[in-house]
């Protein structure tokens, strides 16, 4: 009769043993859910909307010495891509994909390591992290606050100076119908507050930095005093968590342009920062507002 295979593993005590529970830790804590993924990174409120309700926008970068782009979505939903543009070779990382691990920002650092080194016309469709990956703050400068442009079209997708494929061009059409009309708002104070004509009203998201229940609490002050508002034509319309953000979201009339919520929302941020500097306990007016308020948060992951 054979010798039993039942030990043959390596031994629990062994340097071999050892080496492997500590890939697999690694795997794990990579391919593990973080509650704030891009926690960390400056760009984190930016990051998050892009990810999540931005339509079309890009940032660029470097990584490596070699131009990037990080983009909201590109053609076909991949992970990354890498192209030449007037003699330059620059690479795309997208954030909106049709495959993704639990680790969004992982998923992230990944794709941008592979578009630093890939060829030309070279794609990938999924980026899932391993026991190389490094963490995203290791890949991008962390205090970068990313340059963002924010497009009403998909036209980026094409190469300048490009002829287009007649089944390319009628993807970029086909996603210029389906786009809707978008800003980033740009005043003093703000970031990640991000304007969007949804047709029948127009929204304004803005994904805020502090934790879940300190803004809960500062939004209950705000709202026990009448000021949980963005002025006339302005409705606050709820909040919502992702990627471990909270954010608040109001309707606003869609016939005024982006431009003139910007003043409303500074001073709607002044009033928020002082509310969050309130450390005393809630009155009992301000605890239900806050108990109203959590009553209509949604949470998308």
């Amino acid at each position: 009769m054979g010798k039993s295979k039942r030990n043959s593993g390596p031994k629990q005590d062994s340097n071999r043993a050892a080496k492997l529970a500590q890939r697999e830790a690694e795997r794990e804590s990579l391919q593990a859910a973080p509650v704030r993924p891009f926690q960390g990174v400056e760009a984190e409120c930016d990051l998050v909307a892009m990810r999540e309700f931005v339509p079309s926008a890009t940032a660029p970068l470097a990584v490596d010495g070699r131009s990037m782009t990080i983009a909201t979505v590109l053609p076909g939903a991949v992970a990354a891509l890498v192209r030449e543009e007037s003699g330059d070779v620059r690479g795309f990382a997208g954030l909106q994909v049709q495959v993704h691990s639990p680790n969004v920002a992982a998923d992230l650092s990944s794709a941008l390591s592979w578009a630093s080194i890939a060829q030309p016309g070279e794609s990938l469709e999924s980026a899932g992290p391993d026991g190389n990956t490094p963490a995203l703050k290791e890949v991008l400068d962390p205090t970068l606050e990313l340059d963002i442009t924010v497009h009403q079209d998909f036209n980026w997708w094409i190469p300048e100076n490009s002829e287009p494929a007649a089944d390319v061009a009628a993807t970029v059409e086909r996603a210029n119908q389906a786009i809707m009309p978008s800003a980033r708002l740009e005043g003093e104070g703000l970031t990640a507050a991000w304007w969007v004509d949804a047709g029948d009203k127009a929204h304004l998201r803005w994904v805020r930095p502090e934790s879940e229940d300190e803004l809960m609490l500062a939004l209950a002050r705000l709202h026990a005093a009448g000021d949980l508002s963005l002025g006339e034509g302005s409705r606050y319309a709820g909040s919502f968590r992702t990627h471990g953000l909270l954010v608040p979201v109001f309707d606003l009339d869609s016939e005024m342009h982006p431009t003139e919520w910007v003043a409303p929302t500074i001073e709607f941020g002044n009033k928020l920062a002082e509310a969050l500097s309130v450390d005393a306990p809630l009155t009992s007016e301000q605890r239900r507002s806050r108990d109203g308020l959590r009553s209509r948060q949604v949470t998308l992951r």
